[in-house]
């Protein structure tokens, strides 16, 4: 009986120690789960400036098709293809031959209506006399002043035939209207020229200035009505800042452009607007061609800045954690204005003083507590420059 007496005591003692064994290990695993440490950062307002790109495509101030206004074999060149010609200058010649002989002609026959008109000058001129002392009837005299009419009438047409001629005599040397660079030169020397060739003897440009044409849509157009300040679209586009152009290498031209003209409606197919920028273009070094990118700064004076790591996206909103004086965070939506590629600027839903979580969202929810780790917004926009 002892020993059965004993054997219970053990079984009674071993589980006695279990239980608390077991209590113990409860407890532990509903422990609660240690407080994260995040790095978290102040809000805080700045100065900032961003960028939209539009691509465009390069004219010159001027592109002038250089054609021929007479026909002719073409009989000198005088300038290279890719030259720079001033205004008033020879590019071309045509044979002159057949172009002067019909200005002999012409003045030849001047000649003769001239000759003309002193001949029936003189018979008017004989028969005023005659016809007041009544030696003879008054309709020779007549007569003899509609004759000399006629002579007047066909001098002043062999005058404009002479004018004429002359004109074609010019027209055979072809010079720039314009001062500006030679394009291709299709033709050759010997080559029969026509008025109505497809192809033009040159293109000539003026490139002093470049115009960049691109498009703003609807809406970009509606943005930029609201940005600047102005009663009219032509002040509006006067209180805009200098834009940029990106050429094809990717580097910034050096000179700063100007918008100036709006197009007068929107195309139908495209549903855009097209506009154009003024560059100066002071050393030739862009053509009539060139392809780029128009960019368009949008300045802000004053702007709350964070940056896109602290920010994630639900249903078309962006949030971010704001963290509370009790160290627990709270979604919170936030209203972009603008953005770089590491930053948002922010026009609702914060103010600065706010502190919000950096890095390490993505494990939170609301009222979570954590343990913030200050950060410098100094440091952050000193590593990733706005």
């Amino acid at each position: 009986m002892k020993t059965t007496a004993k054997a219970k005591l053990i079984v009674l003692i071993s589980s006695i120690i279990l239980l608390q064994s077991c209590t113990k290990a409860a407890e532990g695993n509903n422990a609660a789960p240690p407080t994260p440490a995040l790095p978290v950062f102040t809000v805080t307002s700045a100065p900032a400036t961003i960028y939209q790109e539009f691509p465009t495509a390069l004219e010159g101030k001027n592109n002038v098709e250089i054609r021929s206004q007479v026909d002719g074999y073409l009989d000198k060149i005088y300038v290279e293809e890719g030259a720079y010609v001033r205004a008033g200058q020879p590019l071309f010649k045509i044979d002159s031959r057949a172009y002067g002989e019909q200005m002999n002609m012409a003045n030849a026959n001047l000649q003769v209506a001239n000759a003309n008109i002193q001949k029936a000058k003189v018979e008017v001129d004989r028969l005023q006399p005659l016809v007041a002392a009544k030696v003879v009837s008054d309709v020779q005299l007549r007569t003899a002043k509609a004759n000399y009419a006629a002579a007047v009438a066909a001098g002043s047409q062999a005058k404009a035939s002479v004018g004429g001629a002359r004109i074609n005599v010019g027209f055979t040397t072809v010079t720039a209207p314009v001062s500006g660079y030679i394009g291709r030169i299709p033709h050759k020397k010997g080559s029969l020229i026509s008025r109505t060739d497809a192809d033009p003897l040159t293109m000539l440009s003026d490139i002093s200035e470049i115009y960049a044409y691109f498009s703003l849509s609807e809406l970009d157009f509606i943005g930029f009505q609201k940005k600047y300040a102005g009663a009219t679209l032509n002040e509006k586009l006067k209180n805009m800042p200098m834009v940029d152009l990106v050429i094809a290498d990717n580097s910034t031209y050096p000179e700063k452009g100007k918008m100036s003209i709006v197009d007068g409606q929107f195309d139908k197919t495209t549903g855009a607007i097209s506009v154009r920028a003024v560059f100066p273009n002071p050393n030739g070094t862009l053509r009539t061609g060139n392809t780029g990118r128009v960019r368009m700064p949008q300045l802000f004076a004053n702007t709350l800045v964070i940056p896109q790591e602290a920010t994630f996206e639900i249903q078309d909103k962006i949030y971010v954690y704001v963290v509370g004086k009790d160290k627990k965070v709270t979604g919170k939506p936030i209203t972009i204005s603008g953005k770089t590629d590491s930053y948002y600027f922010i026009s609702e839903g914060l103010v600065a003083g706010d502190q919000i979580v950096f890095t390490g969202i993505g494990a939170l929810k609301d009222g979570v507590m954590i343990q913030p780790k200050a950060i410098s917004s100094d440091s952050l926009l000193k590593a990733k420059p706005l």
